[in-house]
């Protein structure tokens, strides 16, 4: 187990381990959660736990261009039965996101600590979300960290039936020539129907050591 100290530094994510754990401790500084992620690490724990990092093996992501849309979904996206919003109201999409209620779960590991984490992210143009309306209301939508040529999908929530799945559409079909993947971390049946899969955590890592992603800072 390897813990952090204040520098501003991280093992190498091959050092994880079985579980995908690489390290503990550290904070939720923009500038801690940029480096995360740029070297493939996110931070994922409990309330009132110390802060876990990890780095899976394998990692589940989706390829745009293998994006799975049903009959239904396609049959909803042509009626414009929802409609779709990017970046209006991401501290909304982020609590919701956190006290939503999901089968098999009894809490959220989205913070207070998370959440003023990310909305700070957004401020400095790292976070971005989407967001899906229904009648004016908001009904779903998700978040996640652009890294420009990556997506790393967060969390998502719908408050009524296909509204995160038409949203994740949306999005995965006019980024399609953006983003090379869309990270969504650990294995979802819900995603894997949507055409996500999972590959070697050496393979995702290809995807960012590039300059793009590199040289990518804050956009103060």
């Amino acid at each position: 187990m390897i813990w952090l100290t204040q520098k501003l530094e991280f093992p190498d994510i091959f050092k994880a381990d079985e579980s995908g754990l690489l390290a503990i401790g550290g904070d939720l500084s923009p500038e801690r959660l940029l480096l995360a992620y740029k070297s493939g690490i996110f931070p994922w724990y409990n309330p009132n736990e110390i802060i876990q990092w990890w780095s899976p093996d394998p990692r589940f992501v989706l390829y745009p261009k293998d994006l799975k849309i049903s009959k239904s979904t396609k049959k909803l996206l042509n009626q414009k039965y929802f409609y779709f919003t990017e970046n209006q109201c991401f501290p909304e999409v982020v609590k919701y996101c956190a006290s939503i209620k999901r089968t098999g779960q009894t809490g959220t590991w989205i913070t207070e600590e998370m959440i003023n984490a990310y909305c700070t992210l957004h401020e400095m143009g790292l976070a971005k979300s989407v967001e899906v309306w229904k009648n004016n209301d908001l009904v779903g939508g998700f978040y996640g960290i652009d890294l420009l040529t990556v997506f790393c999908g967060e969390s998502m929530f719908s408050k009524i039936s296909n509204a995160s799945k038409c949203g994740f559409t949306y999005f995965a079909q006019k980024y399609s020539y953006q983003y090379k993947i869309i990270d969504c971390q650990i294995y979802s049946s819900y995603l894997e129907q949507l055409g996500a899969m999972q590959i070697s955590r050496k393979k995702f890592k290809t995807y960012l050591d590039c300059d793009i992603i590199k040289n990518l800072d804050f956009n103060l």
